[in-house]
């Protein structure tokens, strides 16, 4: 399916006021929950949950010609990413450019993108256990201790 855009200046400018960032290599990468989440995955044919994403490449980067290839590679390098279905979903997602980044290849932005997600914690957990493991040393509760009697 075809990514949603941000299309609004707000919530670019919301974005980068109120969410959590992290500069990687070659781009930095905002993040915040969208509030019109619900909205969307009403209006969603699968009625699933959507990212919005939003690009920000600068005008000095080489002309329209140069600023469109640089499009085109982060979102073939998210693109990338998405497909694994990891990503959390529900979030205002604007991507910013650094210098140095037009002449990489899609495969050194989507590492650059997989490291900033993963400090972000945008990665789902995978199916790892319902409750966490007790600490090492510790017994688990027997059957009365559990319910909170003596």
């Amino acid at each position: 399916m075809k990514e949603v855009a941000i299309t609004e200046n707000h919530l670019y400018q919301k974005t980068f006021r109120r969410g959590r960032h992290q500069g990687g290599r070659y781009v930095t990468v905002w993040v915040l929950k969208d509030l019109a989440a619900r909205r969307l995955k009403m209006a969603h044919p699968q009625k699933k949950y959507v990212n919005r994403i939003g690009l920000s490449v600068p005008k000095r980067e080489d002309g329209a010609i140069g600023r469109n290839r640089t499009k085109r590679i982060i979102r073939e390098g998210l693109r990338a990413i998405q497909r694994e279905g990891r990503l959390r979903t529900g979030y205002l997602i604007v991507i910013t450019t650094r210098p140095g980044i037009e002449k990489q290849k899609s495969q050194a932005i989507e590492a650059d993108l997989r490291i900033i997600f993963r400090k972000l914690d945008m990665y789902r957990p995978e199916g790892g256990p319902a409750a966490p493991a007790p600490a090492s040393g510790q017994k688990e509760p027997t059957g009365s201790a559990r319910r909170g009697e003596p």
